[in-house]
């Protein structure tokens, strides 16, 4: 992955929210991913139009302590887990 990848959901990957927690999930088919609120802040941003380095940028400035690092690492793991894809540019 590369700081000018695109990272975007997966065909029938969705957000939402849980009813009964109310904390933010990512819907799949035949599953559900729980989301704290950074990785939720990561994943609403994966529309395709921002880069790796636009999302590490916005949740720098979100959170403290969150690093290049920490955000590849999330996004390694949803395309690991066939959630997310990355178009490279």
């Amino acid at each position: 992955m590369t700081a000018a990848d695109r990272p975007t959901l997966r065909r029938g990957v969705r957000t939402g929210t849980d009813p009964l927690g109310g904390g933010p999930v990512l819907l799949f088919p035949e599953g559900v991913l729980f989301l704290n609120h950074t990785a939720a802040a990561v994943i609403e941003r994966c529309d395709g139009s921002h880069t790796v380095a636009d999302l590490v940028q916005a949740l720098g400035e979100m959170y403290d302590g969150v690093t290049a690092g920490d955000v590849q690492s999330l996004l390694r793991e949803l395309i690991a887990q066939r959630l997310l894809v990355a178009r490279r540019e």
